[in-house]
């Protein structure tokens, strides 16, 4: 195994690169942004590496943060993943990579990265380590989409321990945010709370769905029943 360094990570990276795959990654970015340049890497690759680069010290998956290339921050957020799911980890441990990942958010901007670290990393930290959740709030008012998005998103590991309490309370402040990626993210974890709790659901679609964005409606109804999609689409005109 070589030396778990960022510059050995990126290097490893690239021995995977597939022209085809980088055509089909470069699509996402704007053809113009130099801050999201594209190696052309499957997300296998990436996970698969990160898994065996889980032992990276904080300071070098920082600098994987750091990096122009979408796929070596990606590699970060999959590394700081694994490492908050290892059994026995530490308060400590957990506090370094919330840490992390708040101070450096700035390079947290794509959203499949929430996804991939925002529930154990924020998430399972507040969680497990009872810590209070305001941090939750202020990013949900802050002025960056991305810090709005993990916000919603890191509640998903209060869902899997069946608390659903933020989910929504984070969703009624960010109902009416304007941005697409928000909107997917709060109609989404509201549909997954909606599995766990229906009827707090439909009480929130209620007072909300008339007002509401349409992204946010479509996706937080996917799993109700015919009759309750129509009616709640009534609502939204």
């Amino acid at each position: 195994m070589n030396e778990l360094s960022s510059i050995t990570f990126i290097k490893e990276l690239k021995e995977h690169q597939s022209d085809a795959e980088y055509k089909k990654i470069r699509c996402y970015f704007k053809a113009d942004d130099p801050a999201n340049r594209v190696i052309g890497v499957r997300m296998k690759h990436v996970f698969d590496l990160a898994k065996e680069y889980t032992d990276m010290p904080l300071d070098e998956i920082e600098k994987l943060l750091e990096s122009p290339f979408y796929e070596a921050r990606m590699g970060a957020m999959s590394i700081m993943d694994f490492q908050a799911q290892r059994k026995g980890i530490t308060e400590k441990q957990r506090k370094e990579l919330f840490d992390l990942y708040i101070r450096r958010h700035d390079r947290i901007n794509n959203w499949d990265f929430m996804d991939r670290a925002a529930p154990r990393v924020i998430g399972g930290y507040l969680y497990e380590c009872n810590k209070p959740r305001k941090i939750l709030y202020d990013l949900a008012r802050s002025g960056n989409p991305w810090e709005r998005r993990t916000a919603i998103v890191s509640t998903g590991y209060f869902l899997r321990k069946r608390e659903t309490d933020d989910t929504f309370k984070l969703a009624e402040t960010l109902i009416q945010d304007e941005h697409e990626y928000v909107q997917k993210a709060v109609g989404t974890w509201l549909r997954h709370a909606g599995k766990q709790d229906e009827k707090r659901l439909l009480k929130f679609l209620e007072n909300y769905a008339a007002g509401m964005p349409r992204a946010i409606l479509s996706t937080a109804i996917e799993k109700l029943d015919k009759s309750q999609k129509s009616y709640f689409r009534g609502l939204n005109k």
